[in-house]
């Protein structure tokens, strides 16, 4: 009992009373109690107590001083984030916690709740809760508002191409779609002869020639125009125009080469068909298989024009078929690669449109030997009736020249087949193909995807849910037409409120 009795006269004896109201305390530097420390000292009196946040509707972004825009989700790490770094005297204080408060998410209104240390008279450390309360306020961003304003635009890219065919526009359309390379475009206008993309900055118009360049064989011109300046900050704000070229050469066209450029590619014909426009243009010699590539440089270097497009393809009857061995062959071959995927053979055909009327059998030698029979159908052009308007075709020896040139096997059945196609393809807008989607240069386009399989490499091809696909294989269709099998097609994305409703629950 003397024990205990001494101690708790000894804790007495440590204690003191508060200078403002009297009560026994703990000894402190200030030597006053809690209440009263918190009625003298304010740790918070530098912070606000409200403040304002800019929020986007269109983008639902925050912006992030001085003009920084970033996502961030109600009550999340990046909006806490973002709220704290609104207050400006939070860092004379010592953080403890931060957390929101609930309000209403219509409310316009977010809350968040502090806890801080700060040190007071005499070194004392004192510990406070208050609450923030942050107004979102509506404001557009700069993104947005290009957007919506449809002609306002920093940068332009104006593809062009001096060509009656524009198949190549739908290729490049299909390669910019499976590339993403239009993620950063404004605004999409087709032209009479291409496309303008329009975008917020030169860095996203230049990604989008380096893009095309890399894709097709083209050549571009860089342009800017001066819309205001500053003399007092010395900024310049200009409108930049890329105006891009693409080579006046299409799929399936037939092409005569100037004579020098025939040397360079290892003694071709001057008269060859174009096989395939990629990021060169490929052509191939029908007399001979001999197949040579055309890069961009080389073209603009020394540039030809086609001596016949696809809209002059006439339809022709196999009438008789001689495939051609090596040792046979009595062209003039030149030195470069020949193509181990054709066959060469001697045909005599007949137009289709005078079969039965003239019994006139015209020879010619193809390289689709190993597509043609006795029977068939092929398209071609007939070079002896045609008025040819070109400087390099003129120097040619007729006796070198073919009546007729075969460029690809016909399906007289391929309207039929166009109606029951399972696929279909994207578009960037529909504005861009929805009066080119009837043509016939669009359903060219996917005929020749369903020829050629390296083509379909660099398309996204999508199920078309709209049509049935057949299980069995229907008799009236010839089994050798090409198709596009179910495999090499990608299931569209579809998202159905109703679907997403029942799997939630």
């Amino acid at each position: 009992m003397e024990y205990i009795q001494q101690t708790a006269q000894l804790q007495d004896a440590k204690r003191i009373l508060c200078c403002e109201c009297g009560i026994v305390i703990e000894p402190n530097p200030s030597n006053m109690c809690v209440g009263c420390l918190r009625s003298q000292v304010d740790i918070t009196e530098g912070i606000p107590k409200q403040a304002t946040l800019h929020f986007c509707r269109g983008c639902e972004r925050y912006l992030q001083p001085p003009n920084e825009w970033i996502q961030a989700a109600l009550e999340s790490r990046e909006l806490l984030s973002l709220c704290l770094k609104k207050l400006k005297g939070l860092s004379r204080v010592k953080l403890v916690d931060a957390s929101f408060v609930w309000t209403e998410p219509h409310s316009k209104r977010l809350k968040v709740k502090l806890t801080v240390q700060g040190e007071v008279v005499g070194g004392a450390v004192l510990q406070q809760i208050f609450i923030v309360e942050y107004v979102v306020a509506h404001q557009m961003c700069d993104e947005c508002h290009r957007t919506e304003a449809q002609d306002y635009w920093r940068a332009m890219v104006q593809v062009r191409q001096k060509a009656i065919n524009k198949k190549t526009f739908f290729y490049l359309e299909q390669l910019i779609l499976k590339h993403k390379a239009h993620e950063n475009t404004l605004g999409i206008k087709p032209i009479h002869e291409g496309l303008d993309f329009f975008y917020v900055s030169e860095s996203h118009a230049r990604k989008m020639v380096d893009f095309v360049c890399a894709v097709l064989p083209c050549k571009y011109q860089h342009s800017k125009k001066l819309i205001s300046h500053d003399i007092h900050s010395n900024t310049y704000n200009y409108k930049f125009t890329y105006s891009i070229e693409i080579v006046p050469i299409s799929k399936d066209s037939v092409v005569c080469l100037p004579k020098k450029l025939s040397n360079q590619l290892g003694g071709i014909a001057q008269l060859c068909l174009v096989n395939r426009v990629t990021n060169a243009i490929h052509l191939i010699d029908p007399l001979s298989g001999q197949m040579a590539e055309i890069n961009s440089t080389l073209f603009w270097r020394y540039p030809f024009s086609s001596v016949c497009n696809p809209k002059q393809l006439v339809e022709y009857i196999v009438m008789n078929l001689e495939i051609l061995m090596d040792k046979d062959r009595k062209t003039f071959p030149g030195q470069g690669a020949v193509s181990m995927k054709h066959v060469i053979a001697d045909v005599w055909v007949v137009k289709a449109s005078e079969l039965g009327l003239n019994d006139n059998l015209i020879h010619t030698r193809t390289h689709l030997g190993h597509l043609l029979k006795v029977g068939d159908s092929a398209l071609g052009y007939n070079l002896c009736d045609s008025n040819v308007n070109d400087s390099n075709y003129e120097k040619l020896d007729s006796s070198r020249v073919a009546d007729v040139v075969l460029v690809k096997k016909f399906y007289p059945e391929r309207d039929n087949a166009r109606r029951k196609r399972a696929w279909k393809l994207k578009h960037l807008a529909e504005e861009t193909t929805a009066l080119n989607m009837e043509t016939n240069d669009y359903h060219e386009f996917l005929d020749d995807l369903e020829e050629d399989p390296a083509m379909r490499q660099n398309v996204n091809i999508f199920k078309d849910a709209s049509k049935m696909i057949p299980v069995d294989t229907d008799d009236e269709c010839d089994p050798s037409m090409p198709r596009i099998t179910l495999e090499e097609m990608l299931d569209d994305l579809v998202i159905d409120d109703v679907d997403m409703a029942e799997v939630i629950e």
